[in-house]
């Protein structure tokens, strides 16, 4: 049985606004450890499920689509937004 893990996209580091943070991401969790290939070194793994990245719009649709294909799955909690509010005037001190 595959396990999953459940995601709310974060907000890119170029990203002033919070457009497209409100999706939800079902990501499979790798399989097996990746193996360096000794043709040309780089790392990988015959898991193609690690590929795989679907894209919902709430948690709830997410959380149905698991249950309902029989994927173990745990929600990973968004991150809390910390503003740091300071003056302009600040940035001279």
């Amino acid at each position: 049985m595959p396990n999953a893990r459940i995601y709310q996209i974060p907000k890119n580091a170029m990203q002033s606004g919070r457009a497209k943070t409100h999706t939800w991401m079902l990501e499979f969790e790798p399989a097996e450890p990746k193996q360096a290939d000794p043709l040309t070194g780089w790392a990988g793994s015959g898991d193609t499920r690690e590929q795989v990245k679907l894209k919902f719009p709430s948690l709830d649709a997410a959380t149905d689509y698991a249950a309902r294909e029989g994927i173990a799955f745990h929600v990973v909690p968004a991150p809390e937004r910390k503003l740091k509010l300071q003056a302009y005037a600040d940035n001279f001190k």
